[in-house]
């Protein structure tokens, strides 16, 4: 297989500026000779951004060929359904691809979650088509055009996760962590109901040992942007996995309520951020990207359904 060489000026970041918010989610577009790729499509509310991104490089809806899918959750599938109804492929994990089809259940779970805000935050899921979804294994080699992808099952965030690797760069989605403003503070998103830390910590080892092979020098959360130092953020991120687990365990030793959890979280993210010298400012960023009361209703289930279910 020859594949021409790729380079990063061959990746855009597209802010969607999700809920008038920039730098909150991204959208990765990649040319290629019939067209272009996005990694990630984000939720419905945002097409319009999307749209007009894309205008702004001579490119129409119609152009984009292929979308890659990390996971199916609706920051960065929502609008799946609408890409597919254009022409594009979706690109997704197998435990993944039954919900784009059918939907329902997806919707229904993210509906407990949001309440009357769902259709606000997120917009219209639209289903997509069976034709037009394809599903990859673990390793397996994506070749669309002159551009080549490798996926890695990433679990952890969600059991349906994969990071990807394209021209020396690891698009991580959520498993790498949230980390915005260029800044070099990360967070875990973990809402329920799949999150698994221990799961996290591996697939964390998996993408380091990828890093230390020379499968990429740059990584590029879908929260935010594409940032040169991998190696530094793998094992940031390493700790703070660590550093999380450490405290799910002293906090849910005493079987809190999710409100009490969230109150103690909020405590312990306020006091990671002050000790590494957040503005105001830059926690709330963090905060409406990623709400504390997600990860703690997610670390209460994970507790409870998985880790201490025995």
């Amino acid at each position: 297989m020859t594949i021409r060489p790729t380079t990063q000026q061959l990746i855009h970041t597209l802010d969607l500026n999700f809920m008038d918010l920039p730098g909150a989610i991204a959208s990765y577009l990649i040319p290629h000779t019939g067209g272009a790729v996005l990694v990630e499509c984000g939720p419905g509310s945002t097409l319009v951004n999307l749209t007009a991104h894309l205008k702004e490089f001579g490119l129409a809806p119609g152009d984009i060929t292929d979308v890659l899918l990390t996971h199916i959750h609706l920051d960065h599938a929502g609008s799946a359904g609408w890409w597919a109804k254009q022409g594009a492929r979706i690109h997704v994990h197998p435990v993944g691809a039954p919900h784009l089809a059918n939907p329902e259940k997806l919707l229904a779970s993210a509906e407990r979650i949001y309440g009357e805000n769902m259709h606000s935050l997120w917009g219209e899921f639209l289903p997509v088509p069976q034709a037009q979804i394809v599903v990859h294994q673990d390793q397996e080699p994506i070749e669309i055009e002159d551009l080549l992808f490798r996926p890695l099952d990433t679990p952890g965030h969600a059991y349906h996760h994969y990071a990807y690797i394209f021209a020396e760069t690891c698009f991580s989605g959520d498993i790498g962590g949230i980390r915005l403003a260029g800044l070099r503070h990360l967070r875990l998103p973990m809402p329920p109901p799949e999150i698994d830390l221990e799961l996290w910590r591996a697939s964390v080892e998996r993408l380091a040992q990828e890093q230390r092979r020379g499968a990429f020098t740059r990584i590029a959360p879908t929260h935010f942007g594409i940032y040169a130092d991998a190696e530094w953020h793998l094992r940031a991120l390493a700790d703070l996995v660590q550093q999380t687990d450490a405290w799910v365990s002293r906090q849910m030793a005493a079987d809190p309520s999710i409100e009490e959890l969230n109150r103690q979280f909020i405590e312990w993210t306020e006091a990671r951020s002050q000790q590494e010298r957040l503005s105001q400012a830059e926690c709330q960023v963090y905060e409406t990207a990623n709400p504390s009361w997600m990860s703690a209703a997610g670390i209460h289930r994970y507790w409870h359904k998985t880790r201490n279910a025995a």
